[in-house]
């Protein structure tokens, strides 16, 4: 219980000091090819402490570094006294603790319409979500999925913890 009590204060100290950097979103690119990639992906690594790691759908494993985009379909691993934040385009804010393995399994938004939808597997470990306009304006296209558990969203932050066992 204490482990899991430094976990949870360990992700909201992490959460609250993300939450109080300057810019949520990163800096605008030029309107060129690049850019124009860039803006398919689903967002941006915000911070990261200790060795995290970026798996793509493509299967290239690099380490993580703040500025990182985010593809729609990553994985974010993350070791021992690691911890990372990520921003996705919506403004969805996931904060991963410590020997964590979370999926981003889907990812679309449309600005426009702020049409969208969001789902994530917390393999294991830990994470903290705070939404973005997905949640707040479509709350059941917004899931997060455990080994045991899919979880629809009716708040706009919250926590999760997995062993990892089924």
């Amino acid at each position: 219980m204490k482990n899991f009590l430094n976990i949870l204060g360990g992700l909201a100290l992490l959460g609250a000091t993300v939450m109080a950097q300057a810019q949520t979103t990163p800096p605008q690119q030029p309107a060129t090819p690049a850019a124009a990639v860039a803006d398919l992906q689903a967002g941006f690594v915000k911070s990261v402490r200790g060795n995290v790691q970026l798996l793509s759908a493509a299967g290239t494993t690099r380490t993580a570094a703040a500025g990182d985009a985010l593809g729609s379909v990553d994985r974010i691993v993350t070791g021992p006294d690691s911890s990372a934040a990520v921003v996705l385009r919506d403004d969805t804010t996931l904060v991963v603790g410590p020997s964590s393995r979370l999926d981003l399994k889907e990812f679309h938004f449309d600005a426009t319409t702020r049409d969208g939808g969001l789902l994530v597997s917390l393999l294991r470990g830990s994470m903290r979500m705070i939404t973005g306009l997905i949640g707040k304006t479509n709350p059941d296209a917004v899931r997060v999925e455990t080994q045991t558990a899919t979880i629809g969203i009716r708040g706009t932050d919250f926590i999760v913890q997995t062993d990892g066992k089924p």
